[in-house]
């Protein structure tokens, strides 16, 4: 199989072997969903999971279990996440997160990191396939800024338990279009003026998470669209992330690490 970002084609290799060299031990930080499906994963790829955190054990942040993790991987809520991180980054270990809706503090974690030494790996979305989306979103903005007859507007479905709108993934979505369009200067969730992305949302059943992005003109409609299947890319992405951050300090985001990936040709297989 085969991909393309950014006009270079990238060959989809099997199991990240090139990441997985070295097996780790896993702490999870939230145990709903999609806690359970990465350690499945982490565990089908070898790897150890020597601690899981939830809501009703948090003093289990300062145990020898915790502190023995070389890396936690956390998915949680808007309303707990910093604190988290805060709690894994006091016992030296290094945190994978994939919690939206929190990331107006996200200087704040910029900056421990710089300043004690922190780990932090961030992306709204570790699906590998949303990344190409991301890609193809700003390459296919940068087109469109040339064509002011279009108009670009945005939808976001998951499923009935997410918290936060618009996703976290929409939101990236939209900065990198309003990165690429000269005209569209901001987004909101409901229609405030001609510069202005709109971003719908919906909350069904158990979708994993659909992303639809239309320009819209008055003799035809341009649509691209990303639509999850299962959780599992998210899971397999967090895992793989985690391999990758493993051994490396600092504030390090899915951009570096997806030019990393492509660097080096060794890249998806979901089991």
């Amino acid at each position: 199989m085969c991909g393309i970002i950014g006009g270079v084609v990238v060959f989809l290799h099997k199991s990240f072997d090139f990441y997985r060299r070295f097996l780790m031990k896993i702490a999870l930080i939230g145990y709903g969903k999609m806690g359970k499906t990465i350690e499945r994963i982490a565990i089908n790829r070898g790897h150890e999971i020597v601690s899981i955190i939830d809501i009703n054990n948090q003093e289990d942040f300062d145990s020898d279990a915790f502190r023995s993790a070389d890396i936690a991987i956390e998915f949680t809520t808007p309303a707990t996440a910093v604190g988290n991180y805060h709690k894994a980054f006091a016992q030296g270990v290094p945190v994978v997160s994939g919690s939206t809706g929190w990331t107006a503090q996200m200087p704040e974690i910029k900056q421990l990191c710089e300043t004690s030494g922190a780990t932090f790996f961030w992306t709204s979305n570790f699906s590998l396939g949303v990344n190409i989306f991301f890609a193809l979103n700003k390459y296919l903005s940068a087109l469109m800024d040339n064509f002011a007859n279009y108009t670009p507007e945005m939808k976001e479905i998951h499923h009935i338990h997410k918290l936060d709108h618009p996703s976290g993934t929409a939101i990236t979505l939209a900065d990198g279009l309003i990165e690429k369009v000269g005209r569209i200067n901001r987004w909101a969730e409901e229609n405030q003026a001609d510069d202005t992305l709109i971003i719908n949302h919906e909350r069904e059943g158990e979708v994993p998470g659909t992303h639809i992005i239309s320009w819209d003109s008055d003799v035809d409609n341009i649509t691209i669209e990303h639509r999850a299947k299962t959780r599992e890319g998210f899971a397999l992405g967090a895992v793989v992330a985690a391999e990758w951050v493993n051994g490396k300090k600092g504030f390090l985001t899915m951009d570096e690490m997806m030019h990393d990936i492509v660097k080096n040709s060794h890249l998806l297989d979901i089991k």
